[in-house]
């Protein structure tokens, strides 16, 4: 389970589209799809069409795997923090109703922009 008092997710990196589907395709329903898939060096973070999965690798092997997922009706609020001239990572926030609040942090040339216009889609 994300630990919300310390919900980040820091230097994601995007990842082809088959991978995610791959990662989480146990896990989605009927007419669900994967919209965008990232990962840190051993952790992924999925879009889907409904909700944000995360899949924390837990132990030395990676075998053991905590899925965590975050159903976008649940969003009250989000903003989004482009890339700057020193700092080249952008971010996305996102307040889950009766959670907390979740950081994702896109490493190097991330169009976070163009990201939040696909996520209103499904948020607003």
């Amino acid at each position: 389970m994300i630990d919300f008092k310390n919900a980040a997710f820091m230097k994601l990196k995007p990842i082809n589209i088959a991978d995610g589907e791959k990662a989480v395709s146990m896990m989605l329903v009927d007419g669900e799809t994967v919209i965008s898939a990232f990962q840190t060096v051993r952790d992924m973070v999925i879009f889907t069409d409904k909700r944000v999965i995360s899949i924390n690798v837990q132990g030395l092997t990676g075998t053991k795997k905590d899925y965590t997922s975050l159903p976008y009706s649940k969003v009250q609020a989000f903003s989004v923090e482009s890339a700057g001239v020193l700092d080249l990572d952008s971010e996305l926030d996102l307040w889950f109703s009766g959670l907390g609040h979740v950081r994702f942090e896109f490493k190097g040339s991330f169009d976070v922009a163009a990201f939040n216009r696909v996520l209103s889609k499904y948020i607003l």
